[in-house]
């Protein structure tokens, strides 16, 4: 991969900018993770110019509604691509085995039969298990249950063809069990859904999230030189990224990122 682009950065409950999601390029191509909520994925990539007949993989990490719903939009545009015959081969879906009955039925329950009918056929779904390692367009990806204790999730780690090391473990905060996958990554994408100074206002905790002061202290204690921040409230989107730097570079003398929807990082 030689780029991420930021499609989204905010929780659950954002209205200022969408969920998080991202692409991840590799020559003309995109490996998709997760989708939002809606068909605002749609407008998304719009903005950052991805369009859709580049997308042929697609990672879901869990089946909250800010990571899947916008699957069915991403379904039935793709399919919609390859009836009109501008589509070329075919859409592979990587997720745990409960996301995909899961993802057939939500499409099944809300889209017409002419979208559907691709599945199995052109819009295929990989399962991947703890620890499975897959090539996704020539960069080796080893995908990992983060043993989250709300609903079964998963994440991963790529190792790129040039070296770099990438880490995800999902939309919760890290934990000890994942040290064998995340250990010796150049970069570690994780959520902080506020600063520590506001924890009593947004109440990370209580919903499984962390803070800035919590993730960067992550990231120093595992020496991961880049750190990027986001899943995060969206209540002061003109002072989120001034204030979360700055809680964060006190605790975390690395890179660190807090990026905004549509920011571009070359890895």
């Amino acid at each position: 991969m030689e780029q991420l682009i930021v499609l989204g950065t905010g929780n659950a409950q954002a209205i200022h900018c969408y969920n998080t999601c991202y692409a991840m390029k590799k020559g003309e191509e995109y490996f998709l993770v997760d989708a939002g909520g809606g068909n605002g994925i749609l407008s998304q990539l719009d903005k950052a110019s991805i369009p859709l007949e580049k997308i042929h993989h697609i990672f879901v990490t869990h089946s909250h509604n800010d990571h899947i719903l916008g699957m069915v939009w991403m379904i039935r545009m793709i399919a919609t691509s390859m009836n009109k015959g501008t589509y070329d081969g075919t859409l592979t879906i990587y997720c745990h085995e409960e996301l995909v009955d899961t993802i057939k039925t939500l499409t099944k329950l809300t889209v017409g039969k002419k979208f559907y009918k691709h599945f199995d056929e052109r819009i295929l779904f990989h399962v991947v298990a703890h620890s499975d390692t897959v090539t996704i367009l020539e960069d080796s990806f080893t995908f990992f249950d983060i043993g989250s204790t709300k609903e079964k999730q998963f994440g991963f780690t790529c190792l790129m063809d040039h070296g770099t090391k990438v880490s995800f473990p999902g939309d919760e905060p890290y934990r000890k069990s994942l040290y064998e996958f995340v250990k010796g990554s150049d970069w570690l994408l994780h959520e902080a859904f506020c600063v520590y100074d506001e924890r009593n206002i947004f109440k990370p905790y209580e919903k499984h999230h962390s803070t800035v002061k919590d993730a960067c202290e992550l990231a120093q204690t595992l020496h991961i030189p880049n750190l990027v921040l986001w899943h995060t409230e969206d209540k002061d989107m003109k002072h989120r990224q001034g204030k979360y730097l700055a809680e964060g570079k006190q605790y975390y003398d690395g890179k660190l990122y807090i990026p905004e929807d549509f920011d571009v990082l070359k890895f």
